[in-house]
């Protein structure tokens, strides 16, 4: 047997792999692991809101019907995203200096998200929580780290710029 024991992130990305398995999206499941002080805070996956009906439920997706592309018309999307989860489970107090940790894949081929990085509406929410850098699993098996300040420092590009997520 070949073991490996796993260095922090990619524990903690396992961890947010796992945690994505629960998302009800069709068309793509995330999963993020907010920590603080090498403890876990906080996960979220995507999904409808509580008590609502997910799309694996009914069957369908509307933007995806409705040909919208990646990182625009959110307003129709029945999902909260992963990363909102994560941060309305925790308080600000833990979340302030924490890492997130967060996987995405395709539920069409079980394939990671290529270029996986959060949304726009996402970052802000990130930005707010005093979450300082997010660890996300490429497709290509590499671990990108996203630094919160470069967000900030570059937040014309980032929020109004051109969006391909």
């Amino acid at each position: 047997m070949d073991y490996r024991r796993p260095g922090k992130r990619e524990y903690y990305l396992g961890i947010a792999q796992e945690v994505s398995r629960r998302g009800t999206c069709i068309r793509r499941n995330f999963g993020a692991v907010i920590v603080n002080n090498d403890n876990i805070i906080s996960t979220g996956y995507t999904g409808a809101p509580r008590g609502t009906k997910n799309c694996i439920d009914i069957g369908h997706c509307y933007r995806q019907e409705q040909g919208v592309p990646k990182g625009q018309r959110y307003e129709l999307c029945r999902s909260v995203h992963a990363e909102m989860n994560a941060i309305i489970h925790a308080s600000r107090l833990e979340t302030i200096g924490a890492s997130m940790y967060l996987v995405g894949f395709s539920v069409k081929d079980g394939k990671f998200v290529e270029n996986a990085e959060p949304c726009k509406l996402c970052k802000r929410m990130i930005i707010n929580a005093g979450i300082i850098d997010v660890f996300v699993q490429r497709g290509n098996g590499n671990i990108a780290r996203l630094i919160i300040a470069d967000w900030v420092a570059n937040e014309e590009e980032v929020f109004f710029g051109s969006s391909e997520y």
